[in-house]
């Protein structure tokens, strides 16, 4: 059978509007539900008049899910809480708070680590409101970030870190265990290195302590993970490239060793070729990557 031109054209014109009317109803659908709820933008204290923010996702899951807080990088005077590494472990049942402290242009340390632990007993005093579950606690941080997601994991208790920024000084800064993304670790050693980075102005350690290391011993060996280890360390994940010109593996493989002399338990992933931020990393390496850190968080949670 043959249609007449005119018969042709109506045709497609009725195809045409049926095509249209069909998209209109798909973008008006509703839209599928995220299965994270996110808190954006909480401000949790204000040290010195300046804000301190945290974003929390919380997984719609049964039960109330372990909480990773997350420490962000920058050389302690940049990053944000907006951009993290492991922000993805909200997708895999897991809470996740990302938080702001003070930069060392903003203050010297310890304000750092201070604001870091109130950020970690302001969500244990929260967590009933959040609905996460503030007794199974992972601290993670990289670059800056590890160095103060490694220092937290390590100091609970030690007076001089703990501070009083975001009050709930009842709430407890232990954690169940640290992941450590290429964190420096022990600012003596890394000065002898690494001079231009810890006894030079423009480094970021010698602003970070606001002056040298050689002139400042005692802070930089305060604000040195490696000096607090001991046999009651909690677990602990390194994540470190051979590559890294910024944060030398060194330093990874000194907290490793520093782990093993006190029988704690430690792994150190290497990523051959990684730089600092590993910027070039492949989607299939990302993943081996992700894994290992789910088998660890999995296995440090049970605890």
């Amino acid at each position: 059978m043959q249609f007449s031109q005119s018969a042709t054209r109506r045709v497609s014109r009725l195809l045409l509007v049926l095509f249209a009317s069909l998209m209109v109803r798909s973008l008006a659908a509703d839209p599928v539900p995220s299965p994270v709820v996110t808190h954006a933008d909480i401000e949790f204290a204000r040290p010195d008049n300046v804000p301190l923010l945290m974003d929390i996702h919380v997984p719609k899951v049964a039960t109330k899910p372990p909480l990773v807080m997350l420490i962000h990088g920058g050389g302690w005077s940049g990053g944000s809480r907006k951009k993290h590494r492991l922000a993805w472990l909200s997708e895999q049942g897991l809470a996740v708070a990302t938080i702001d402290y003070r930069l060392s242009q903003q203050a010297v340390f310890p304000a750092q680590i201070h604001d870091c632990k109130g950020a970690l007993r302001w969500l244990r005093a929260h967590a009933d409101q959040y609905g996460y579950d503030s007794s199974r606690v992972i601290v993670a941080g990289d670059s800056a970030g590890g160095h103060l997601a490694t220092l937290l994991g390590l100091t609970s208790g030690v007076t001089e870190l703990e501070g009083d920024t975001a009050g709930h000084l009842d709430q407890s800064t232990d954690v169940l265990g640290i992941v450590d993304y290429y964190g420096p670790i022990d600012f003596i050693t890394r000065a002898k290195v690494q001079p231009e980075t810890c006894e030079e102005p423009k480094g970021t350690v010698y602003r970070l302590l606001g002056g040298k290391v050689s002139d400042n011993l005692a802070l930089a060996s305060l604000a040195s993970p490696i000096t607090h280890i001991t046999a009651n360390a909690p677990p602990l994940l390194i994540v470190h490239g051979d590559k890294d010109l910024t944060v030398p593996l060194s330093q990874s493989e000194l907290l490793r060793d520093r782990y093993q002399a006190n029988g704690r338990e430690v792994q150190l992933y290497i990523k051959s070729g990684g730089g600092h931020g590993w910027k070039d990393i492949d989607a299939n390496e990302r993943q081996c990557v992700r894994s290992s850190i789910q088998r660890w968080l999995n296995q440090s949670l049970k605890r």
